[in-house]
């Protein structure tokens, strides 16, 4: 991206735009790629001829716009969930920051507020500002913990039109209580409000049985979102989607884009899902990854937070830039998220990983014994 910082200022932006910098992690061309949370697992041959397949068949009629509604996707999507959830409760859009972004569109705006609690998903106050939603930063326990007690006096205390709850958190990766959520949102139904769980990286969860589409019956004002970027690998096809009641889908179409799913992305995520059982076998290894970072990272005397998503936020290190760049010199990348002493990394392959704790051994041997 070009440096248009002073250029820019001669447009007639919005006020609360001027002086800001776009999204985006550090996009480097180097053998480990550990920043993003994408996996990193290549995608299976079968899976990459049924993709082909699907969007061959589909390429015939790209004259016509796609399935507006579409159908097939949500349905294959409310199979692949299960707890019951029927297609009428399912919608989709390209990833699941779109998928923010309408929610955002549809319950925010001036005068509505958003809380989420920080450090998470830095997206948030972004989507939020860019749909004149006032942004609330709520409090974490040093540890980064967040309990039922905590969010709804924070709650109460604002009464934010939405609060987004990140479990597994990103940053951090730990997951949430389904306790927390249940009190979260028993706290936010006093005054009509919205809750929102972003379940990014759920399959990757240590029980996988604690996810808020448990708690969706009965919930109306509950949504819960996931992605495909993740434990499906297909981040270049930016598949995001949610749960919820009927009545949120119809919401939702009040501000979607006219035809906003082409045909190639409906046509790649169904090939996807109908081949779910290869792409998800990926899943327990990149877990096992992950454990095995965490392990060793304990063992070289930092302090990895316990977590519940393919990557792995950890702290102790005296100087986390220096640390980060001599990981860069030697061809691993992996974030900084700004926060002092802490850095994360994307639980890779196995050579990925290994690559990344022998080069941070010798950075923690040498500089920081």
């Amino acid at each position: 991206m070009t440096d248009t910082t002073q250029s820019l200022d001669a447009l007639p932006l919005r006020d609360d735009l001027r002086g800001r910098s776009p999204y985006g992690a550090p996009m480097i061309d180097v053998p480990v790629t550990l920043n993003v949370n994408e996996n990193t697992h290549p995608m299976p041959q079968e899976v990459v001829e049924a993709i082909t397949r699907e969007v061959a068949q589909v390429a015939v009629t790209l004259n016509r716009y796609p399935d507006r509604e579409f159908d097939t996707l949500r349905a294959e999507l409310s199979a692949y969930l299960g707890h019951g959830l029927t297609p009428d409760q399912v919608w989709a859009a390209n990833g699941s920051n779109e998928i923010l972004q309408q929610i955002m569109q549809v319950f925010g705006g001036p005068g509505r507020s958003v809380m989420s609690f920080v450090p998470t998903y830095s997206m948030y106050p972004l989507l939020a500002d860019g749909t004149n939603t006032a942004f609330i930063a709520g409090r974490r326990a040093a540890d980064y913990s967040l309990s039922a007690e905590s969010a709804v006096e924070q709650i109460q205390q604002h009464s934010p039109t939405i609060v987004i709850l990140c479990s597994p958190n990103n940053p951090t990766g730990t997951g949430l209580g389904l306790d927390v959520i249940e009190a979260v949102y028993d706290a936010v139904s006093t005054y009509n409000g919205i809750v929102v769980v972003d379940e990014a990286y759920a399959e990757f969860a240590q029980d996988r049985t604690q996810t808020a589409l448990t708690l969706l019956p009965g919930r109306r004002n509950l949504i819960v979102t996931r992605t495909m970027s993740k434990a499906f690998a297909l981040a270049g096809a930016r598949l995001g989607y949610f749960a919820a009641d009927p009545l949120i889908a119809d919401a939702v179409r009040l501000v979607r884009l006219p035809y906003h799913l082409s045909a190639v992305t409906q046509a790649t995520a169904i090939a996807a899902l109908r081949h779910r059982t290869e792409l998800l076998g990926n899943v327990d290894d990149i877990r096992s990854q992950r454990d095995r970072i965490v392990n060793r990272l304990r063992e070289l005397g930092l302090t990895p937070a316990v977590s519940d998503s393919n990557f792995v936020f950890f702290g102790g290190l005296k100087d986390e830039k220096a640390a980060w760049n001599y990981l860069l010199e030697r061809g691993v990348l992996v974030r900084d998220n700004g926060i002092p002493g802490f850095l994360r990394v994307t639980a890779g392959t196995e050579a990925e990983t290994s690559a990344f704790l022998e080069h941070l051994s010798t950075y923690i041997e040498t500089f920081e014994p």
